[in-house]
């Protein structure tokens, strides 16, 4: 799977929203809470970083905090409401709905900053308040 780059054939409308088509699949895997196929979008050495919690640096490190997250919820679902991709960076925003084992829902804004090495991810950033997420009723 190929992030960058444009067909020449393209349209400039078509060609932007070529660029950017990944990051509906990248947050479609997460939806499923498909840990290895979210895992597919990163480059070898990922470092992620979730809200206001440390970074976590490498492969195995990220697949497990991700695994164990979607482990501790029920559900996720992610409304896009943009996204770009300029050089070897990339941002989306919108709205996420996180549903916990209890069926109760938050939902809140997020955005996500994406750093690219080659057509994977190296640094992917979420910027979200999930606090009230397992904070006690």
């Amino acid at each position: 799977m190929s992030y960058s780059g444009v067909d020449p054939t393209m349209s400039p409308e078509e060609g932007r929203m070529n660029q950017v088509s990944w990051i509906e699949d990248l947050f479609s895997s997460i939806d499923r809470m498909d840990t290895d196929a979210f895992m597919g979008f990163l480059s070898d050495a990922p470092v992620f970083q979730f809200g206001n919690a440390p970074p976590v640096e490498g492969r195995s490190e990220v697949q497990a905090a991700v695994a164990g997250f979607f482990g501790a919820i029920s559900g996720i679902e992610h409304r896009l409401a943009g996204s770009w991709q300029i050089g070897d960076a990339a941002f989306s925003h919108g709205r996420v709905t996180y549903t916990r084992g209890d069926g109760s829902q938050l939902d809140v804004p997020f955005a996500t900053v994406f750093r690219l090495d080659g057509d994977r991810i190296r640094d992917y950033l979420i910027y979200v308040d999930a606090s009230a997420l397992f904070a006690p009723a």
